[in-house]
């Protein structure tokens, strides 16, 4: 894509283009059939995750979304329940998977301001052993969500109570990695606490596909079963792979840049006097926007090549195709907009 076609998309970190050296990488993989587990560089990365977040397996899958609905389904059996929050991505994006294909029963509980759910409530809805209620079997918790950070105090707090309470638990990392640079810790001890997690390649790592579950051997070797029924056993994989490894190797300490860009776009957006911007804990930040400029605003955005998903209450989102010279020129367009706006 030239500069004159370049938009800036701040819609999503999902929308990254593979690097050259990205795509050089990927060009150069060595490939096998991963259905029979000879892929060298889809076990390459598998036992890359594995080791960088400190497990002893992982599971290379074509999404999130499957890596969570696998993890899902080998923590928990028919008539089985999981904890989550109302606002976690395995409850509300992912089209119901656990109930319509696992039969199992979700148990939404409030976040709090703060993303997290209160130890109190993931307590208060553990079910007793009665033939009445499905069985409580496991804690789902989600990190980065919505862009805000779980404090690790919390976690340790969290999965202390639920394993306590004979719960397994399982992360939804889709930018877990996101939350490890903010916090200034190691990859494992984000992570820590949790028997399963599911790392996202595809967002902020600028993959363009693929996530990784990671666990025990015998738990992956579970989770291998439910990839082949959902349809997620790829033959000569290793050209995604090398991607994800590539990302994992080279993209990580970068989402810093995109974590400033997030607070130097919402700063510039807040001096917006018709704006009520949110403050970025990592790349993502939503904001209010009057419905009835929504619509011209959009237009005006598009006009100027930039893509954002206007609403009432917006969500923008930084990655490494958005440069510190892209938030400036945005923060430009709004400016622009909002004093013919209100002129």
């Amino acid at each position: 894509m030239s500069k004159m076609d370049k938009w800036i998309d701040l819609r999503s970190d999902t929308v990254t283009q593979p690097s050259e050296a990205m795509r050089a990488a990927m060009a150069g993989a060595d490939v096998g059939d991963d259905v029979y587990g000879d892929d060298p560089s889809v076990n390459r990365l598998q036992d890359y995750a594995a080791d960088l977040f400190g497990y002893e397996a992982g599971l290379f899958a074509p999404s999130g979304t499957q890596t969570n609905l696998i993890a899902l389904m080998t923590h928990c059996g028919r008539g089985d329940e999981y904890l989550v929050g109302q606002e976690a991505h395995t409850y509300k994006y992912e089209g119901g998977g656990a109930a319509v294909l696992g039969s199992i029963q979700p148990q939404p509980i409030a976040n709090q301001p703060d993303g997290s759910i209160a130890l109190e409530d993931i307590e208060a809805y553990i079910k007793p052993d009665d033939m009445h209620f499905a069985r409580t079997r496991l804690l789902a918790l989600e990190n980065t969500i919505g862009g805000r950070v779980l404090g690790q105090d919390y976690i340790a707090a969290a999965t202390a109570l639920a394993h306590g309470k004979g719960l397994a638990t399982h992360l939804d990392g889709a930018r877990i990695c996101n939350a490890a640079v903010k916090q200034g810790t190691s990859l494992r001890a984000a992570v820590a606490g949790f028997d399963t997690v599911s790392v996202c390649l595809s967002k902020g790592l600028g993959a363009p596909v693929g996530s990784v579950l990671l666990g025990p051997k015998a738990f992956i070797e579970q989770g291998k079963r439910w990839r082949k029924m959902l349809g997620g056993g790829m033959r000569q994989a290793g050209v995604l792979a090398a991607a994800g490894q590539y990302a994992l190797e080279h993209n990580v300490q970068r989402l810093a840049q995109d974590h400033d860009n997030a607070a130097q776009l919402a700063r510039g957006l807040a001096q917006i006097e018709q704006l009520k911007v949110g403050t970025p804990q990592t790349n993502i930040f939503w904001m209010d926007i009057p419905a009835a400029a929504c619509e011209p605003l959009r237009q005006a955005l598009a006009r100027e090549r930039i893509r954002a998903s206007i609403g009432p209450k917006t969500r923008l989102v930084t990655h490494l195709d958005v440069s510190d010279a892209d938030v400036a020129r945005t923060v430009e367009v709004f400016k622009a907009f909002f004093a013919k706006w209100q002129a």
